[in-house]
């Protein structure tokens, strides 16, 4: 728990170098490119076409989801699934990619996967805000539920943090390991609910109940319960405790194996 504490308090100290590297990373990312950051709200975008069209219309024929039209259901879910994917698989390399410029500056190690959440948060605005429109375009109003996507937001972070600092520290000892994690969660944006409700179809009720432990459903489904009016999050006690529990469990792991072996990071690289 000291270790948990430790680290908070070096991601507290140092937010000023955090936000100031982030904006510096968005910038340098697509100075090469014509269109320079436009690419960081056209990729998503091009990608919830593809979806809406294979999945929308394609497979469901436009039949609304859930009583709600299945665009404004899939963007709202989605949105959140592209930050987090991203956000996941950008943390998990953030030590080894940036060791260099640590050995050289004064900050601490454990901001670097804070860093790359942050600086993927400039797209993950944008998209919530495009997912607003197509939903006010396909009847979906605000709610007084709207308000609970602060909580989800809040939770989605720590859920980002925990697993940024576990993933970079098992990437820096076990190589392959991003590797891994790249099919891990390709896998996991099929059994996210992200692109169909699994909780209504005809999987069996244990399938079902093994799903909803992903921490990734719990966010994306949160989001939709938000933002469509569905549900709140304290009708999920057991769901909740779960999540909470996990990410307990990633950061007291993950900060653990940071601080044993970050005076070595350097030499393991």
């Amino acid at each position: 728990m000291k270790e948990v504490m430790t680290l908070f308090k070096e991601q507290i100290s140092s937010l000023g170098i955090i936000f100031r590297i982030s904006r510096y990373e968005d910038q340098a990312s697509y100075q090469s490119h014509y269109l320079g950051l436009m690419w960081e709200y056209l990729y998503p975008l091009i990608q919830i076409g593809i979806y809406w069209l294979v999945f929308g219309v394609g497979l469901k024929h436009g039949q609304p989801l859930n009583g709600t039209s299945y665009l404004p259901w899939m963007v709202i879910g989605i949105s959140p699934w592209f930050f987090m994917n991203r956000s996941t698989l950008d943390a998990s390399k953030s030590i080894y990619q940036r060791v260099n410029m640590v050995a050289k500056m004064k900050f601490p190690v454990s901001v670097l996967p804070t860093i790359k959440v942050v600086s993927n948060l400039s797209s993950f605005w944008t998209m919530m805000a495009f997912s607003i429109v197509i939903g006010l375009l396909n009847g979906v109003y605000p709610k007084v539920a709207w308000f609970q996507w602060l909580y989800y937001f809040f939770a989605m972070i720590m859920l980002l943090v925990a697993l940024g600092v576990f993933n970079s520290c098992i990437s820096v000892l076990v190589r392959d390991y991003h590797i891994l994690l790249q099919s891990v969660m390709r896998m996991l944006f099929y059994v996210s609910g992200v692109l169909f409700n699994f909780v209504t179809t005809s999987f069996p009720a244990p399938f079902v109940h093994l799903l909803e432990l992903n921490p990734y459903y719990y966010i994306v489904n949160g989001f939709r319960e938000s933002f469509l009016g569905t549900g709140w999050f304290w009708q999920h006690p057991l769901l909740m405790l779960e999540f909470w529990a996990f990410v307990f469990f990633v950061l007291l792991l993950g900060s653990h194996l940071h601080y044993k072996f970050r005076s070595r990071f350097v030499d393991l690289i």
